[in-house]
């Protein structure tokens, strides 16, 4: 799964990285984003600009009870198939920039988890696959949220967990954020684990734990 990212370059690295798309100039640095909390997204809604959404997906045809549910992630090789991501996996899809995520890896002995922050080797960022839907209340409000794509783990987060986020590549970013509807078909292609050898993973502190700590001890590597 992912339950945590981090979006820490400056809006300048990011707007290099995402060229074509309207990055705010006043991003501030995130490192230990979490579940319920707004995301940055690029949704395929023609508007051609980052924005925020509610970390959490609320399909569209539910009802306030499913509120209390947390849908993060979906299953990548199953997300075409299930009520809560079919629709918007065939119609509201999008980018969710990153520059790196958290996994926790369950010793072999037991004992605590322990944290892993991966990034890409050159540290730039990127983006994971992202669904999104809109919900309306029955006050009229509507929300907005996403859902964060994982699928089988590489070779270098196997160790560590048994799934990992969807990692897409620049070259992908067009089709993914087609805006009318596409067969699953086209897609599913997109949806495959990232090259571990661009990829790079080390174990950080139990601060990261707490979702309330979001600054750069974060991402420190942990002590000996």
């Amino acid at each position: 799964m992912c339950g945590r990212f981090s979006l820490t370059v400056s809006p300048d690295e990011l707007q290099a990285a995402f060229p074509g798309f309207e990055i705010p100039e006043d991003l501030p640095p995130s490192y230990n984003i979490a579940p319920s909390q707004p995301i940055p997204v690029i949704p395929n809604d023609g508007s051609q600009r980052l924005d925020f959404f509610r970390w959490g997906l609320v399909p569209s045809w539910a009802d306030e009870k499913f509120l209390k549910y947390n849908l993060i992630n979906a299953r990548g090789e199953t997300a075409a198939e299930k009520p809560s991501y079919r629709s918007p996996f065939r119609r509201r899809r999008c980018l969710v920039p990153a520059d790196g995520f958290y996994e926790w890896q369950k010793p072999s002995g037991g004992g605590n988890k322990i944290p892993y922050y991966i990034t890409r080797k050159d540290r730039k960022p990127f983006a994971f696959a992202g669904l999104w839907d809109i919900w309306q209340s029955p006050h009229g409000d509507q929300l907005r949220s996403a859902a964060i794509l994982t699928i089988d783990p590489n070779e270098l987060v196997k160790p560590i967990h048994d799934r990992m986020p969807v990692i897409l590549p620049r070259e992908d970013y067009s089709l993914w954020l087609t805006e009318h509807e596409l067969d699953p078909d086209r897609l599913q292609p997109l949806i495959k684990p990232f090259p571990a050898e661009e990829l790079q993973a080390y174990p950080v502190s139990t601060y990261v734990n707490n979702p309330q700590h979001d600054d750069a001890r974060a991402i420190e590597p942990a002590q000996p």
